[in-house]
């Protein structure tokens, strides 16, 4: 079934709305979906998308500031960093690395994020270690391996106070229910507004996580949401026909900057919509 994509010319996030009073913002853009042919087509494009933002921030400022997320997805992507010419010759002593989410797990664990990154590019690229910042899964206080991961941020971003760093560039994926990074329907995390970083307790037999909240992705100058295969056709056609509802689809946390995401889907994800 062919459907248009949801927007309304001004769609107002307010105290009366479905998200309850969590953000106050005005948009007048629609969603911004780039299809391409395949699984090789996606990674290709992200990774120019990725060297085309740390070019463009290194050349203004001396310095790129990217989160990367895990899952199957980004992984042959990370691996063309590895490879493309492009991407060995960018300046990775000038980029600083983070990671949007990551479950509490040992860094050699097959579910770590970090262990994806880094069996895929990490190594074959010349980013110094000090620059690569990944979340703490050491502490048997979840609580405070968050509030570790925000002091890092602070201190490499040199932001304090109530200031949110404003990365780059932020990549994103999004779930069968509609979460991305660690934000899942129902968890406090998706409502956190007063963190940087956030603990997500998970009841099934998941790993814990440890998350960048809502505040953090919506200040990111570039967001890139990617998308994959058959089984995300459905979840994608709802989640950019439906209203803006973050407690039902954490990722329309979104919506009120979606000037600035780049939804990437190859053509199996994008095969329910009309573009």
């Amino acid at each position: 079934m062919k459907v248009r994509l949801w927007f309304e010319e001004e769609a107002k996030f307010s105290s009366g709305g479905k998200v309850g009073g969590l953000m106050e913002a005005t948009t007048n853009y629609k969603p911004n979906v780039e299809v391409v042919a395949n699984p090789e087509s996606l990674a290709q494009r992200s990774a120019e998308i990725f060297i085309a933002d740390a070019q463009k921030a290194i050349n203004a400022k001396d310095v790129f500031y990217v989160a990367i997320s895990g899952g199957h997805t980004p992984e042959h992507f990370f691996k063309l960093l590895g490879e493309m010419p492009q991407a060995n010759s960018l300046p990775w002593g000038k980029i600083q690395l983070f990671w949007v989410d990551e479950r509490i797990v040992d860094a050699d664990s097959p579910l770590s994020n970090y262990k994806l990154a880094a069996d895929t590019f990490l190594a074959k690229v010349a980013i110094p270690h000090e620059n690569v910042h990944r979340i703490p899964t050491d502490y048997g206080d979840f609580r405070a391996a968050a509030r570790c991961y925000e002091e890092t941020i602070r201190e490499v971003f040199g932001v304090g106070g109530e200031r949110v760093p404003e990365f780059d560039l932020i990549v994103l994926g999004v779930g069968g229910d509609g979460h991305t990074g660690s934000l899942f329907p129902g968890s406090y995390a998706s409502f956190d507004r007063e963190d940087l970083a956030c603990a997500v307790y998970v009841l099934d037999d998941d790993p814990n996580r440890i998350t960048l909240t809502p505040p953090v992705l919506c200040a990111a100058s570039r967001l890139i949401v990617l998308a994959c295969g058959r089984e995300k056709a459905e979840i994608l056609k709802d989640i950019l026909t439906s209203e803006p509802d973050e407690v039902r689809y954490p990722i329309h946390a979104l919506w009120p900057v979606l000037d600035k995401v780049i939804w990437l889907v190859d053509a199996d994800a994008a095969r329910s919509l009309e573009l």
